[in-house]
């Protein structure tokens, strides 16, 4: 059986979800550098596959998919229609409720965290310093800082992940995203021991460290 592939740079906080996600889900992939230096997103024939020429794109045989959060619900549903293990079920829990709560948190995740940190992190750490917007960087920063506080405030449970004590697909999105708000200098960043703790746990998962931990670019 072939293995799915995924089409994106790794340095891409949306490739990085997807890879994360094969990680936890013990998938085999293949990857092929797509995106900004790597060019192809423009071809007719990936065109063909992503008409928004965008990535991630995913290709599993004939099923090929576009937008992150979908191919991550995707991947799970994969595993669980296959039987392939249990963590399928995990990362998204079945019942109308418990899988709703781990839904809010991808449509928050592009509602309102991606939205707040865009001119954050590529005023940080894509444009040269002199050529900077400090007053849009540091506008993209107190947004940014305000989501996180949500955040902060609903790990008050007490539970190891956002959705209780096992990750879920909640997690990778919003996760690879967190990356990116300790990675950059933000001044006067508030304080979130709740937020960081978190943080620290997904550092300890291979997955993490492999896919979203390393150097930003």
């Amino acid at each position: 059986m072939n293995k799915p592939r995924i089409w994106g740079r790794a340095n891409s906080v949306n490739v990085q979800k997807v890879l994360w996600c094969c990680e936890e889900l013990r998938l085999e992939f293949e990857r092929t550098d797509a995106g900004m230096q790597f060019g192809k997103v423009d071809t007719p024939e990936y065109r063909a596959m992503n008409p928004n020429g965008r990535i991630p794109t995913l290709e599993d045989g004939d099923v090929i998919l576009w937008e992150s959060h979908s191919i991550l619900r995707y991947l799970a549903m994969r595993q669980i229609e296959r039987q392939a293990g249990p963590e399928g079920r995990r990362l998204y829990p079945e019942g109308a409720a418990t899988r709703a709560r781990v839904e809010r948190w991808l449509d928050w995740t592009l509602s309102t965290v991606q939205p707040a940190e865009r001119n954050l992190f590529w005023g940080m750490v894509r444009t040269p310093p002199e050529q900077r917007d400090m007053v849009a960087i540091r506008a993209a920063a107190e947004a940014s800082g305000a989501a996180w506080h949500i955040l902060d405030s609903h790990l008050a449970h007490g539970l190891p992940f956002l959705e209780g004590e096992n990750l879920t697909l909640a997690d990778i999105a919003l996760g690879a995203y967190v990356r990116r708000w300790f990675g950059v200098e933000v001044e006067e960043r508030p304080e979130l021991p709740r937020l960081h703790a978190w943080y620290d746990r997904l550092n300890q998962r291979p997955g993490y460290r492999r896919y979203v931990a390393p150097p930003m670019t």
